[in-house]
């Protein structure tokens, strides 16, 4: 991992670009799509096959949809202590969602007009949950939470089936906490394309989202003409913006903890001090001899790894912006002036004691977040995400006179004559 001079911050910015920039996408995208147009034409045969063909699991259209004697199973594969993580979880969740969903709803009154904001919720959504290589329940959560908190009456769960045939114990012990029971052992493209469009098994939903692969996030991205889809997901990422008073221990943990999610993670630290990154470097080096999942994380951090020294703090904040991480950590010695300017990231964590660990497990944020660049323009997952707000005007005879004649300038300015004739024909109609 090298350390960069940012002297030239139009080069350090083409730098950080570099990270995320794929090759292929083209020849990745045609065969998403034609993974995609089987599902659509042979339905649940298509799931079949190539649930076969990529988890090397055989079913048959019986068998898609998990049952509720192998949810009740999956307990029996779960410790104790995880079962009760995962519902202090959900209940984190919950608080912080409901909360959200309390400042949804008002009214506004205007010169006789009346105006009620309500939120309809969706009325029916998918959620993807990776799995695979690794199991994340806290995933699960993430998305079911929110959506059960915004009132959506009917979700689905697709998550890909291990080598014993279902998908991870603890992620159908997640689900069943959420009182889900409609999960699916399909994932991948196949999966996407199943929610998207249904199949004689799956019925078709109103939104689509998680996390995945690279495949699951174009398939979204493809699907995304036909129906909802949160943002597209990429690889993980984390920043770190430091001064010289951080603990170069602390960063060089938390750069190894976010690369062990997986070779394509994109991890970095942006600091005023050399010396600090010279001392991370030394950290991560001595945290490598001993670290869990060391290919992953070694192979992250030496591809995707990097150290930006600033003169300011201004110009960290203006490099961050423009890279707009899923991940900011904040170890600075006055982070709030910095929190503030700050625009484009999918959460910021402020303080020593804030990894990004927590925001994953336990913070009480969302961790489906923007990634790719993507927080320049979306949020983090939440309850709004999985409901519409509506919109009821009621306006009286006098606050409709009060508007009349603003209304007949801007109508005949767009050369629209009839939309002033319906309001001038309520007060004129005796004539």
């Amino acid at each position: 991992m090298k350390i960069i001079d940012a002297s030239n911050t139009a080069f350090v910015k083409q730098e950080l670009l570099q990270k995320r920039l794929k090759k292929g996408n083209g020849v990745l995208e045609a065969y998403v799509k034609e993974i995609i147009g089987k599902v659509k034409a042979e339905g649940d045969a298509a799931l079949i096959e190539l649930t076969k063909k990529f988890d090397n699991v055989s079913l048959d259209a019986g068998s898609l949809r998990v049952s509720r004697e192998e949810i009740s199973k999956a307990y029996e594969k779960v410790a104790e202590d995880q079962i009760s993580a995962l519902k202090s979880m959900k209940v984190r969740l919950e608080t912080v969602e409901k909360r959200i969903l309390e400042r949804v709803s008002m009214t506004v009154k205007i010169d006789g007009v009346r105006i009620d904001f309500r939120t309809c919720p969706m009325q029916r959504v998918g959620c993807y949950v990776p799995g695979g290589v690794a199991a994340y329940p806290s995933t699960l959560l993430m998305t079911v939470v929110p959506a059960l908190v915004a009132g959506v009456p009917n979700i689905v769960v697709c998550s890909p089936p291990d080598k014993n045939g279902l998908p991870n114990p603890l992620t159908l012990v997640a689900a069943d906490i959420c009182g889900v029971d409609e999960i699916y052992r399909v994932g991948g493209p196949q999966a996407i394309a199943a929610m998207a469009y249904g199949t004689q098994t799956i019925k078709p939903v109103d939104k689509i989202v998680g996390p995945g692969n690279v495949y699951v996030t174009v398939a979204k991205m493809l699907v995304s003409r036909d129906v909802a889809i949160d943002f597209p997901a990429g690889p993980s990422e984390l920043l770190v913006l430091a001064d010289e008073t951080a603990n170069p221990r602390y960063i060089a943990l938390d750069m190894c903890a976010q690369a062990e999610h997986g070779p394509d993670t994109v991890v970095g630290l942006i600091t005023t001090s050399k010396s600090l990154a010279k001392k991370t470097l030394r950290e991560i080096e001595e945290n490598l001899k001993s670290v869990p999942r060391h290919e992953i994380v070694a192979k992250a951090l030496a591809d995707n790894g990097f150290m930006v020294v600033c003169k300011t703090l201004d110009e960290m904040v203006e490099l961050t912006n423009n890279f707009a991480p899923e991940h900011v950590e904040l170890m600075l010695k006055n982070p709030e002036e910095v929190v503030k300017k700050i625009f484009a990231a999918g959460v910021i964590l402020v303080g020593q004691y804030s990894p990004a660990s927590l925001g994953d497990y336990y913070g009480g944020t969302n961790h489906v977040l923007p990634t790719g660049g993507y927080g320049k323009f979306f949020s983090g997952l939440s309850c709004l995400d999985f409901m519409k707000r509506v919109a009821v005007l009621n306006c009286s005879r006098k606050g409709l006179s009060k508007a009349r004649e603003h209304i007949r300038i801007l109508s005949e300015a767009e050369n629209l004559p009839c939309h002033f004739k319906a309001v001038d024909g309520r007060f004129n109609i005796e004539k």
